[in-house]
């Protein structure tokens, strides 16, 4: 297991590093670090858990995250497409505090809850974004300073329903990254609360409630969030049948399947289809 805190190369020679992601999966398991981060995804599909959020993530995303924020991309491994992003992390306090930057400033802290750009309004500003990993010095500073600053007059929108300013203490941060990790390689079968409470060294009870307060809601409504955005997934890029795909997600009863979609989509697997899918 990696450890919860990601190590960063920065210090006092450099305090930027701008780099382009090419594998198979997006490996990092849920993480932070004391580093802000702006992340594009160029490819693959599949789930991003930021905060207390599960939901979907496609290419064209474009995410800012504020230090701490706990974080993680999980793609669907039956893409074919290789998992490609582009990653700038950069030190807290590199830019000065001055009225001028007031609104990148206020961007920041809005990112302690992660920060989703409009992607037609972002759009426009990628060639400076996928530029960062050639530069360094002085240009890479002035660069990403400039990018910021056009960021800030874009439209976009919070993530996570809760903000992640300070540190997880690293025994609350192993326990959800194993949680995550385990919810992603076995959301197509039935789970008990057992395995995830034996996984973390932890009774039942005290699990569902240290669950509730990370997350900020219990576990199973969490996997069920989890699986229903696997299925639209699958709504959206496979030709299962409806049927295929809710067994596929873990579900044993296909009318529980359906209560759950609409709880979450607010329709029928079928009419959502229908409804996003590109042919």
């Amino acid at each position: 297991m990696n450890p919860i805190l990601e190590a960063i190369p920065l210090g006092k020679e450099k305090s930027i590093l701008g780099f382009q992601y090419e594998a198979p999966n997006f490996e990092t398991p849920w993480h932070f670090h004391p580093q802000h981060e702006l992340t594009y995804i160029e490819e693959s599909v599949g789930t991003k858990l930021i905060g207390d959020f599960v939901g979907p993530y496609e290419p064209g995303e474009l995410v800012l995250l504020h230090s701490n924020l706990p974080h993680c991309w999980k793609n669907i491994n039956t893409s074919e497409k290789e998992s490609k992003s582009i990653v700038v992390q950069w030190n807290k306090g590199i830019f000065s505090k001055v009225p001028e930057l007031d609104a990148v400033f206020d961007m920041l802290r809005q990112a302690s809850k992660g920060i989703l750009f409009d992607k037609k309004d972002s759009a426009r500003l990628l060639p400076l974004l996928q530029n960062l990993p050639f530069l360094e010095g002085s240009e890479l500073y002035m660069q990403l300073l400039q990018l910021l600053t056009q960021l800030s007059k874009c439209s976009y929108e919070t993530i996570s329903a809760s903000s992640f300013m300070n540190d997880l203490p690293t025994e609350h941060g192993s326990r959800m990254s194993k949680t995550h990790d385990f919810v992603a390689n076995n959301y197509q079968r039935k789970i008990f609360l057992k395995e995830l409470a034996d996984l973390v060294n932890m009774s039942e009870q005290s699990f569902s409630r240290f669950f509730v307060k990370m997350m900020g809601r219990s576990f199973f409504t969490f996997l069920n969030e989890y699986r229903i955005n696997m299925a639209v997934r699958m709504l959206l890029d496979t030709d299962y049948s409806v049927s295929q795909i809710g067994y596929t997600c873990g579900y044993e009863s296909l009318p529980f399947f359906y209560k759950q979609f609409n709880k979450f989509k607010g329709s029928s697997p079928l009419v959502y289809r229908k409804r996003y899918r590109k042919y």
